[in-house]
């Protein structure tokens, strides 16, 4: 279990390492190192997703680690409040960030071992706190740079601790 403690509010998190063995030990790394702290949640689509853990207030994007194996094969499904990797077109490109579903996701999930097909791995679900991730989800956003639904106002991650 871990906490996000946002400027919003704390969201816990169960993560499922027997599922997703290789996701959680790179996302706890991550926590360890304190990659997440004074990041933002820098993405917000109402009725899909919020995501964070790769940019500071500033929108610098933070130097990450090697990406981890895609283990969406493990067939756990990005519904409603499912925390799962982001990534790049590749399969196999998910470092630092992450997204909480804000509802059923299926078409975010493993269909087959191909680029199309290979969906996006959940590592864990909201606990407690999803009435954090609800408010998150109704903030106004727009546009930073290049960057679209960016809240307007910074939503931080303060940190994220193991519990």
């Amino acid at each position: 279990m871990v906490t996000i403690k946002t400027t919003l509010g704390d969201i816990k998190l169960e993560l499922f390492e027997k599922e997703a063995p290789k996701t959680v030990k790179s996302f706890l790394r991550y926590i360890d190192e304190k990659h997440y702290d004074n990041t933002i949640f820098h993405r917000v689509i109402k009725n899909f997703m919020i995501q964070g853990g790769g940019f500071d207030s500033d929108f610098n994007q933070k130097a990450t680690n090697e990406p981890v194996e895609n283990e969406a094969a493990n067939q756990i499904s990005n519904e409603t409040g499912t925390v799962a990797m982001a990534r790049t077109s590749d399969p196999h490109s998910a470092t630092s960030q992450f997204f909480i579903n804000l509802i059923d996701n299926d078409f975010l999930n493993f269909k087959a071992p191909t680029a199309q097909g290979f969906g996006y791995c959940v590592f864990g679900k909201v606990i407690d706190g999803m009435d954090v991730v609800n408010e998150i989800a109704e903030v106004s956003t727009g546009f930073r740079g290049p960057h679209g639904d960016v809240p307007e106002d910074d939503i931080v991650i303060n940190e994220i601790v193991r519990d």
